[in-house]
């Protein structure tokens, strides 16, 4: 009996490309939202903290932002499995316990916001909730730098199967992923401090909080976008020659506007700049992969075999979703409006 071949792409690489990097970016400016706001809110200088209207808010959001961060992030997985689906895959199986580990980390933190938005419990309890949250999601982060760097060698991934099957490994060259957690987590903490200035934009305190962690998280995820770029080896000249290294200079050219901007209180170029530096670190890395996996696979010599039906399903899916988020922000804003 012949298997069936499900080694396709079910619509053209280009338009798959495209709704990776897309979902990607949303996906990555709603958990910075929820990781970076977590960090401002345990650690930023807030005087009376639980009593403070911008945290009060930043907690209620919490769970919702959360939701949008699980959303957001199931579309860009997808798009990587349809492309990727072999090494994302092997790469998983030999981290197999810590991948699925993720989904009680995630309800479990889950559970924890909506503990600390809804509960009546008393103000260090809720402190220990959102810090009981940032841990489990810092969690997630970690096993998702690992697996995914780890998806980028199949020579690796190969041997660490063939020597150990109990799915109990994250990638032991902790050097190729480290450094980009570690910009992943400034980063988060740099687009934390943008919704904290905004959200306390009329709040002197709050906005200097706010300005602190832009600043700080922005220039410690530039050092370690830098540090980044020389632990690539033999792949840093090859992604010189690529539109990816014109991306980056564009991103960091953005940043810095943003940054100008918001010392400003202009919040929406601030905040489009911001998104499309955060799509073009996602498209850098996405010609990063090309080439730390051009010895062994080349994306455009998949086979094409489009089912429209299902990608008009997920548009229409997708639009729903974005709706449904928009409607509670504003739902939210205009409430809480109503209190104030």
């Amino acid at each position: 009996m012949q298997l069936p071949d499900y080694n396709f792409l079910s619509a053209p690489l280009w338009l798959v490309t495209v709704l990776h990097l897309v979902t990607l970016t949303l996906h990555f400016i709603a958990m910075n939202f929820v990781v970076g706001g977590l960090i401002a809110v345990l650690w930023g200088k807030f005087s009376n903290r639980w009593d403070h209207p911008v945290v009060k808010k930043f907690i209620k959001l919490f769970p919702t932002a959360l939701a949008a961060t699980v959303t957001f992030g199931v579309a860009p997985l997808l798009f990587v499995q349809l492309v990727y689906h072999r090494q994302v895959y092997s790469a998983s199986i030999v981290s197999g316990w810590f991948w699925l580990l993720i989904i009680p980390a995630v309800i479990i933190g889950y559970y924890f916001l909506y503990g600390a938005s809804f509960g009546k419990g008393s103000n260090s309890r809720k402190g220990t909730y959102l810090l009981l949250a940032l841990v489990g999601f810092i969690y997630v982060s970690i096993v998702y730098s690992s697996v995914f760097s780890l998806a980028e060698n199949p020579d690796q991934y190969a041997s660490l199967y063939a020597g150990n099957q109990s799915g109990w490994l994250l990638n032991p060259n902790v050097g190729d992923w480290i450094v980009r957690w570690l910009h992943m987590i400034t980063g988060a903490i740099t687009v934390g401090g943008f919704f904290v200035g905004w959200l306390g934009r009329n709040d002197d305190e709050a906005f200097k909080v706010g300005k602190n962690f832009y600043l700080w998280g922005m220039a410690t995820a530039a050092v370690f976008g830098f540090v980044y770029l020389f632990t690539l080896g033999d792949a840093l000249l090859p992604l010189m020659r690529t539109p990816g290294i014109w991306a980056l200079t564009l991103g960091i050219v953005l940043s810095i506007g943003s940054l100008h901007f918001f010392f400003k209180k202009k919040f929406l170029p601030a905040a489009l700049m911001l998104f499309v530096s955060l799509l073009t670190m996602v498209i850098t890395r996405h010609y990063l992969r090309l080439i730390r996996l051009g010895d062994y696979f080349e994306p455009s010599s998949l086979r094409v075999a489009p089912q429209w039906s299902v990608f008009i399903v997920f548009l229409i899916c997708f639009v729903i979703a974005i709706g449904a988020v928009w409607y509670m922000l504003r739902l939210f804003f205009k409430t809480d409006a109503g209190k104030s």
